[in-house]
């Protein structure tokens, strides 16, 4: 096998027995100065900037716990916002030290690991989300239930999800390895020829099962309900408020990830190389949507009704009365 990177163009001679062949932990061989600068800064300050966000909108949602005004959704939310945070600490600065060092520096271990931690954070993300339509958006005063606390089915709920998360992308460690490629290393996924009839199946099922269709029936749920909120509730004002916030959570993460989920089925379904530039937006793309969620959560849900986030909201309440 050999494989070259150069001029944002990647070109890949896979060996005879070798399906796929695919970079782990972000795009490597990339030449030139400008990548080499450009990618980690733009990833630092995605990491810096997101992980404020989110760690203001846990602090938030502590705050309304310790006051009793805590909901099934919020807890939902804070471990939405708990897994922006770990991707953005754990996985983006991975991608950065590889498009900086422009080979694999990390050790095996991270290379078998890497895009593996990262596909878990993100199916979490997309099941946390479909697992809002089950929860009450309600606030229950801590004067009627005494201590706060949180259902058992969210605990059960989030325990099964990072289980199902976790187990499903686990071809991700199989067949991701450290190889030379003269003097330099690089982490790479090959998948052997003899696995290919079924991970073929696999890589069809996988992101449908863990991007699409939670997505679908996310976005689908939430629009039927905000409709239902607007045109028939006794005060849509009031009871949309919280539906909007999670379409609007559904909708960027559907948009943003889709280049990500992509460009991956792209590669491992055999066909045509997507490009480098492709590749990486998509990757700018995944990490920019967990710095994304902290600010539409804090612009619609903590702004009170004035300014501009009060403008849009009833613009679009209005809108949506009109359907």
């Amino acid at each position: 096998m050999s494989l070259k990177v150069t001029g944002g163009e990647m070109d890949i001679d896979r060996a005879a027995n070798v399906s796929f062949f695919d970079f782990v932990g972000g795009v490597q061989l990339l030449q030139g100065e400008d990548t080499r600068v450009a990618m980690p800064v733009i990833l630092i300050g995605i990491c810096v900037s997101g992980a404020v966000g989110n760690l203001l909108v846990l602090l938030i949602f502590m705050r309304d716990f310790r006051n009793g005004k805590g909901s099934e959704v919020k807890v939902l939310l804070a471990s939405l916002a708990s897994t922006d945070s770990v991707i953005l600490l754990l996985c983006a600065p991975v991608r950065a030290v590889t498009y900086y060092r422009q080979t694999w520096t990390l050790g095996s271990f991270l290379c078998s690991t890497a895009d593996w931690f990262q596909h878990s954070c993100v199916v979490a993300k997309t099941l946390i989300l479909a697992a809002t339509t089950r929860a009450e958006h309600t606030v229950v005063p801590r004067a009627a239930t005494g201590p706060p606390n949180s259902p058992t089915w969210i605990h059960g709920a989030l325990a099964l999800i990072w289980v199902v998360s976790m187990l499903f992308p686990i071809p991700q460690m199989l067949f991701a390895s450290v190889v030379q490629r003269g003097g330099d290393t690089v982490c790479v996924s090959q998948m052997p020829a003899c696995a290919s009839d079924f991970m073929s199946l696999f890589y069809k099922i996988y992101p449908t099962a863990a991007f699409a269709v939670p997505i679908t029936f996310t976005l689908g749920y939430y629009t039927k309900t905000l409709h239902s909120a607007v045109n028939h509730a006794p005060s849509p004002q009031h009871q949309s408020k919280v539906t909007l916030v999670l379409l609007c959570l559904s909708g960027a993460l559907g948009l943003m990830l889709l280049p990500e989920w992509g460009t991956f089925t792209w590669i491992r379904l055999g066909y045509n190389k997507p490009p480098v530039g492709l590749i990486i937006f998509a990757q700018v793309l995944l990490y920019a949507c967990s710095s994304l969620s902290p600010v539409i959560l804090m612009t619609i849900i903590h702004f009170n009704a004035r300014g501009l986030p009060a403008c849009i909201y009833s613009t679009y309440l209005h809108i949506l009365s009109h359907l």
